[in-house]
């Protein structure tokens, strides 16, 4: 187990990188000094040049002779937290990364460009038999239902709507609605996106009007920042929204449903409940779900392996 001497110099050396600049001029190591000793290290300036120096035989950083006293500083492009980025973080952003892409503002996605890239260097360097290469040759995410190609977003409608939810800002679009036969525009107070399945939606408000609905941004052929502040509704969370069956196109109302299923149903609904209160009882299935266009589309895609009892309104009821 480490020293106490030792732990206190990688807590002190650990520090200095976290503290050096990744622009300008960079810092001395008077300043250094100084910036250890606000964070509550008894430190003399020779002992930082030693630390510096040893820093620099592993890491990339940048002394200017030029200047004089010298200056330190990380080279272009590295920062602290990459030069130390472990396998396992490398595999999560790795994972990750093609998940927020859609969903983050390209100011916000430039940021996170360098852990990315640092990312793909760090599982490149690695040995090909490497336990975190083996993981990404053996882990893969594969929806629950029939795949669809997304369809394409015009980049600069989405660049504009990603930079206006993020401003709190209203945006101008020009919308071509489901079933519509030509564009129309609206002035929407952005609220959220959200991904479900292939297609990228935006939670918003219209103009004046409370009600918060979903667009599709595969559907907007221009957005304009107005530049202006959106309205939020009192209250609005996105989670509780969701947790409404918004995403499965419902309205929030739920009931209990009753029906006759399948052997092969029944096992499949034993392991991946509709509800935290179903019940299987032989071949009958009572649970309190949400009423939403998901659930329907879900009876219909089971045929001949359910019944529905009740509710009478329900795809499915009385095929006898």
């Amino acid at each position: 187990m480490p020293s106490a001497t030792t732990r206190g110099t990688i807590a002190r050396q650990w520090e200095l990188l976290k503290g050096l600049p990744t622009n300008g001029l960079g810092q001395t190591t008077t300043e250094l000094a100084q910036m250890l000793s606000d964070a509550g290290f008894d430190v003399s300036k020779r002992q930082v040049e030693r630390d510096m120096q040893n820093l620099s035989e592993a890491f990339p950083l940048d002394c200017n002779d030029d200047t004089s006293p010298q200056r330190w500083r990380w080279v272009q492009g590295a920062s602290a937290d990459l030069p130390g980025l472990s396998s396992t973080e490398a595999l999560s952003l790795r994972l990750v990364e093609e998940t927020v892409r859609p969903l983050l503002p390209a100011s916000l996605l430039q940021a996170l460009e360098p852990r990315f890239e640092q990312a793909a260097r760090k599982l490149d360097s690695l040995d090909e038999k490497a336990t975190v290469n083996k993981w990404l040759t053996q882990v893969r995410s594969v929806p629950a239902y029939q795949t669809l190609l997304p369809p394409p977003i015009l980049p600069a409608a989405l660049a504009n709507v990603q930079e206006a939810l993020l401003a709190d800002e209203k945006v101008e679009v020009d919308y071509l609605g489901m079933g519509a036969a030509s564009f129309a525009t609206y002035c929407l107070h952005p609220l959220a996106l959200v991904i479900r399945g292939p297609v990228t939606y935006l939670v918003a408000t219209a103009s004046d009007y409370p009600d918060v609905r979903l667009y599709a941004l595969h559907r907007i052929q221009r957005a304009a920042r107005t530049y202006e502040r959106r309205n939020k509704p009192v209250g609005f969370d996105l989670d509780a929204y969701i947790a409404t069956g918004a995403l499965q196109f419902g309205n929030g109302d739920s009931f209990q449903m009753e029906a006759l299923i399948s052997p092969s149903l029944a096992r499949l609904l034993a392991e991946t409940p509709l509800a935290a209160d179903q019940r299987i009882e032989d071949d009958r299935l009572t649970a309190t779900v949400l009423d939403t266009w998901q659930l329907r589309w879900w009876i219909l895609g089971q045929g001949d392996g359910i019944e529905v009892l009740q509710p009478a309104a329900l795809p499915g009821t009385s095929r006898k």
